[in-house]
């Protein structure tokens, strides 16, 4: 999939911009705070009909402004249109008709965005390595976010009944929501453990090539499913749950281990060791969502910081090669940017960002 058309209005600090974009690499050069990260979370939105940084809609207009708007071209035939004003709902529209439901557009723009606030995937909750998988499998598979939602809901109404102050819960209706999360929860940890086993080998075959193989870095999932039918599992701790108030069993459990050299990456790995992998295993994301007939977005916000020369000249060659479609792509440096371009003979485009004005 390719963006080759860009307007934004009024969208955090980017009053107005529309954009001829590049099908290969587009560079955005500017100071912190100017801007550039907006133009790709804008990117972004038109994917995922949301921030990446925020899932308060209202917080992306800009201060001054009462609405926002984005719309975007692709492929010379697509045009999505995201429109919000200050207290009113959002319209998401795909070729001037709305959605009925936004789930029905993720995976439409397959896309993968690497950031400094990636971070999180490592020193943050098992909470943000689930979102991490979610966010993939959503994309292959539409069935899976509906999976998902239903397993919540029934977590959510379960959760309800165990808080219940004034009298016992039904039982019969816990067992109701506990079917429900047993029967959803299985069907998305086959989904997640048939990433994690994909995902694996290709993301530590970008990590040896961008480190130089100076370590061995892998992914464990962990998931109550393990443990035996899950309903069984759920409903074999209903007394604490009852004591806690809230569910200690299912998929909403489920972590990511992270380790290098066999130990834990959040207490082992330096600044740059953890960047390198949060940047290998983006990327092995990128080549799992690949098709015969599309190719993910590359979003690359400020992605050089904390790592020596010889990470950043693996991964400017990564990116000046053919493995990868369009790319989106910020720095405060221009040398790194310079690099990318001597490295290949590509089509891109260049633009200078200060205060939100885009040239």
């Amino acid at each position: 999939m390719i963006l080759e058309r860009l307007s934004i209005i009024n969208y955090k600090n980017i009053k107005e911009a529309t954009l001829e974009l590049s099908p290969k690499i587009n560079c955005f050069i500017g100071h912190n705070g100017a801007g550039k990260t907006n133009v790709l979370d804008a990117v972004y939105f038109l994917s995922f009909c949301h921030s990446a940084q925020t899932t308060q809609d209202s917080l992306v207009i800009n201060h001054d402004e009462a609405f926002f708007m984005l719309e975007g071209t692709y492929d010379s035939k697509l045009m999505i249109h995201c429109a919000m004003k200050r207290g009113a709902k959002k319209v998401f529209k795909r070729d001037k008709k709305a959605y009925q439901r936004l789930s029905e557009h993720i995976g439409l723009i397959p896309i993968v965005m690497i950031s400094p606030a990636d971070s999180y995937l490592i020193e943050g909750s098992s909470e943000e390595r689930r979102k991490l998988m979610d966010v993939v499998i959503a994309q292959l598979d539409r069935s899976y976010i509906e999976a998902l939602n239903r397993y919540n809901k029934a977590l959510q109404q379960r959760n309800a009944l165990l808080k219940m102050e004034d009298s016992e819960p039904d039982p019969e209706l816990l067992t109701l929501w506990e079917e429900q999360m047993a029967r959803e929860g299985e069907k998305i940890y086959a989904k997640r453990n048939e990433f994690v086993e994909h995902i694996i080998p290709l993301f530590q075959e970008f990590y040896e090539t961008i480190s130089g193989g100076h370590e061995k870095v892998s992914l464990n999932y962990t998931s109550h499913c393990q443990r035996g039918p899950l309903l069984e599992v759920i409903q074999r701790d209903r007394f604490k749950d009852r004591a806690v108030g809230y569910s200690l069993h299912g998929i909403h459990r489920d972590d990511l281990e992270i380790t290098i050299d066999g130990h834990a990456m959040r207490r082992e790995g330096s600044q740059g060791q953890q960047k390198t992998f949060v940047i290998a295993l983006k990327l092995a994301m990128h080549h799992l969502l690949k098709s015969n007939d599309s190719c993910p977005i590359l979003l690359l916000d400020d992605i050089f910081d904390k790592l020596d020369s010889q990470r950043v000249e693996q991964i400017v060659k990564l990116v000046a090669s053919n493995q990868f479609g369009q790319i989106f792509i910020t720095d405060t440096n221009r040398e790194h940017i310079d690099q990318i371009l001597r490295h290949g003979d590509f089509d891109y485009k260049l633009y200078d960002v200060k205060d939100g004005v885009i040239n």
